[in-house]
């Protein structure tokens, strides 16, 4: 088995068409089915089912384009960390972000990084919170940033900084009339909502909140970046619980207003595997976690 099978699995199952998929890896279509056919033999079994009409995968095929993607994955980044260290780096860190983490917050703590420690090479990848964890977990990154702590045995999650939380409410909208609007006026609209499956942790911690008006919200859809979420408040099409940092940028159809009441907050968390980190990692997490908020009273 070679590297190259692999890659060429992975086209497949994510086209499901082999035509496609030899478009798409610049080779022509002969030689994929053939190793395909030669990657079959080598497991001893049949990663796809092919019929005249369609190709789809088998359940171990299922399974082996999660393995697949992940040896892909290793081999990138060791590729990368090599080339990091012929260009002076000394260290590497691949930082996970999931939930849409605040950018101002963020930029700043990279900014510090550059400055302080030049010779770490910083990656970042912007994944959903499962697949971060899961990362984390095999070694694939070495830390992470999301709105959620609870994931398991195996992983330490730290509060690093917390945000208000703000409503973005159409320009000219009826609730502009109140200062701070009030959770059970908020619950009366539409809103748009972060998508669960990108942003799990912040829609978790959201939820909560709603929970508090014991009301079913009405969701008038779900995005997976807070740009489209703006866009649609913008349009009209509902309400938008924000992070105040998100809103630091004015957008001239959208007006942000608090929440009446006790001022709630979204919280950050480092999340890093449960071992002994290296040193450059020991420095990124003596950045970050000064930075934490001390009320915990008012998070969500």
């Amino acid at each position: 088995m070679e590297l190259r099978h692999l890659r060429y699995f992975v086209a497949v199952a994510e086209e499901l068409h082999f035509a496609r998929a030899a478009e798409r890896l610049h080779i022509e279509q002969s030689p994929l089915s053939r190793a395909i056919r030669d990657l079959e033999d080598d497991l001893g079994l049949q990663l796809f089912e092919r019929t005249t009409r369609n190709t789809r995968l088998t359940w171990p095929g299922e399974v082996f384009l999660n393995e697949a993607r992940r040896v892909l994955s290793v081999v990138q980044q060791a590729t990368e960390n090599v080339r990091a260290a012929a260009s002076g780096y000394r260290g590497i860190l691949r930082i996970a972000l999931s939930d849409g983490i605040a950018q101002p917050r963020l930029s700043s703590l990279l900014a510090r990084c550059r400055v302080e420690d030049p010779e770490v090479d910083i990656r970042l990848f912007e994944i959903p919170l499962a697949q971060q964890v899961k990362g984390l977990r095999s070694g694939l990154y070495d830390i992470g940033f999301s709105n959620m702590a609870d994931l398991g045995e195996g992983i330490i999650a730290q509060p690093v900084w917390s945000d208000p939380l703000v409503i973005a409410v159409p320009a000219r909208h009826p609730l502009l009339t109140h200062k701070r609007i009030p959770l059970e006026e908020l619950i009366r609209y539409p809103l748009v909502m972060c998508h669960p499956e990108f942003y799990e942790g912040r829609h978790k911690q959201i939820g909560r909140l709603l929970c508090i008006a014991d009301a079913e919200p009405i969701v008038a859809d779900y995005v997976s970046s807070f740009e489209l979420m703006l866009t649609l408040v913008a349009a009209g099409y509902g309400l938008c619980i924000a992070n105040e940092s998100h809103m630091s940028v004015p957008h001239p159809e959208v007006v942000a207003r608090p929440l009446a009441g006790r001022q709630l907050k979204l919280n950050t968390y480092l999340l890093r595997p449960d071992r002994e980190p290296s040193e450059p990692l020991l420095r990124f997490i003596d950045r970050a976690v000064p930075s934490v908020i001390a009320d915990s009273r008012e998070l969500i």
